[in-house]
């Protein structure tokens, strides 16, 4: 597949070194030389430096050729033109990132097919992880009706140092199953044979109403959270605090900068601001926090975030949540005390990597310490899997279906689970096994 990317930011970079390892056909186009230059360090891609809008440098990239152009510059405008440009000289589809709310309503007839805010997903991902407290992960497929549960297994977890086939058996009051853990940086799929270990970061598949048994299974301590102190007064925390203030939570947010803290007091009124430094003590302190507090490192700086949510948790609060922009960090954080992490930059990955995986793609989710995609796709009439059970698709190694959603029921399968055309199926795999799942469920 042929993809141009506009804009080598955060995301538009994360983009095209995850699709050109991939081997997919990528130009990036991005109007800042050192970017521009730094990028094409460090991946096999062409990259372009120029105006991503612009029709001569649009033609350049051989967009007229191409399956799908992704407009990620920090540019809400930048980023409708070029969509609209592009699919003027024949690109298939297009992708545009939009965070003006008035701009997305404004976009339809404009050539944009799809649009994400990382921003807003963000926001809705964080209301999750307080809600649920203790827990790396939340994600629903399937409509709601089946949920991603992550966590590090401490060693009280039931899940730690047993086989799983045994633990299917002792453990049979639910339906769940084990898609996958991280060890050390390693990702390993699990199957029967799989032994979790107390440290070991799992990813489990339950039933919707099922995800207080899951975190119980991965013993996860759950506290009610009654106040939220969000660190930063970013958009990323402004569009936090409005959620979480609408799900009836108590908010404090603390940045040392007058006019962002001035901006978001006039609007969110039912916030309260705090204009002083997010990592002194003193001013957390005053906080009282306990167990009925979550703290949110939601600043544009890593380092910020991490130190504030370390405070936060030997202060008191029970939960932490930080924000990242270097994906890297998140693996060297197991065990300080910071239960989960958002990136903006994974969920708009996720978003648009539906574009570019073959057959009817509902939704994609990456991971934040792992190359593993989940993927929620449809079952073609024509798919080789129709009518066989799961222990004889020949699924790879590094793959297995952690659900089903057929006729509007929703169940975790188990090895004697047969696949039915029109099944939506959510299946966990490594980068190297992609290509062949997507053979072998699409429609011939």
């Amino acid at each position: 597949m042929r993809i141009v990317i506009v804009g080598a930011g955060a995301v538009g970079s994360y983009l095209a070194e995850r699709l050109s390892a991939e081997g997919q056909d990528v130009v990036v186009i991005e109007d800042n030389e050192d970017r521009a230059a730094d990028l094409q360090d460090r991946i096999d891609a062409l990259v372009i430096t120029g105006n991503g809008a612009s029709p001569t440098v649009l033609q350049e990239a051989g967009v007229d050729r191409a399956d799908l152009l992704i407009a990620v510059s920090n540019s809400d405008g930048a980023n409708v033109l070029a969509c609209h440009v592009a699919a003027d000289l024949g690109v298939k589809r297009t992708v545009a990132r939009v965070e003006d709310s008035d701009m997305r309503e404004a976009v339809a007839g404009l050539e944009v097919d799809f649009v994400i805010d990382p921003g807003e997903a963000a926001a809705f991902e964080l209301g999750a992880l307080v809600k649920q407290s203790g827990v790396s992960e939340l994600v629903e497929f399937g409509g709601g009706s089946l949920t991603l549960v992550g966590a590090t297994v401490p060693p009280t977890s039931p899940l730690a140092l047993k086989p799983l086939s045994e633990l299917r058996v002792n453990q049979s009051d639910f339906d769940w199953v084990v898609a996958a853990l991280v060890r050390h940086g390693e990702t390993i799929v699990a199957h029967g044979d799989t032994t979790i270990e107390p440290g070991d970061h799992v990813l489990i598949m339950v039933n919707s109403e099922d995800v207080d048994r899951a975190t119980g299974l991965l013993g996860v301590r759950h506290h009610v959270i009654e106040r939220v102190v969000i660190l930063g007064a970013t958009r990323l925390a402004e569009l936090t605090a409005a959620h979480l203030t609408s799900e009836g939570y108590e908010v404090i947010v603390i940045d040392e900068d007058p006019t962002r803290c001035r901006k978001l007091a006039e609007h969110q009124g039912k916030t309260l601001v705090i204009c002083d430094d997010p990592t002194d003590p003193d001013t957390l302190r005053s906080l009282n926090l306990d167990e009925r507090d979550a703290v949110l490192g939601l600043t544009g700086w890593d380092e910020v975030n991490v130190l504030g949510c370390l405070l936060g948790k030997a202060l008191g609060a029970s939960s932490t949540v930080a924000r990242f922009n270097r994906i890297e960090y998140v693996s060297l954080l197991q065990g300080t005390g910071i239960e989960a992490a958002v990136s903006s930059r994974l969920i708009a990955a996720g978003a648009i990597l539906r574009f570019v995986r073959r057959g009817r793609i509902h939704s994609v989710v990456t991971f934040k310490d792992t190359d593993a995609e989940a993927i929620e796709l449809e079952v073609g009439k024509n798919s080789p899997a129709v009518g066989k059970s799961l222990v004889d698709l020949g699924m790879p190694r590094d793959a297995v279906i952690g659900g089903v959603l057929r006729n509007g029921q929703t169940f975790v399968p188990s090895g004697i689970s047969t696949i039915e055309t029109g099944d939506r199926i959510i299946l966990f795999s490594m980068p190297d096994s992609i290509t062949t799942v997507e053979k072998l469920f699409a429609q011939t």
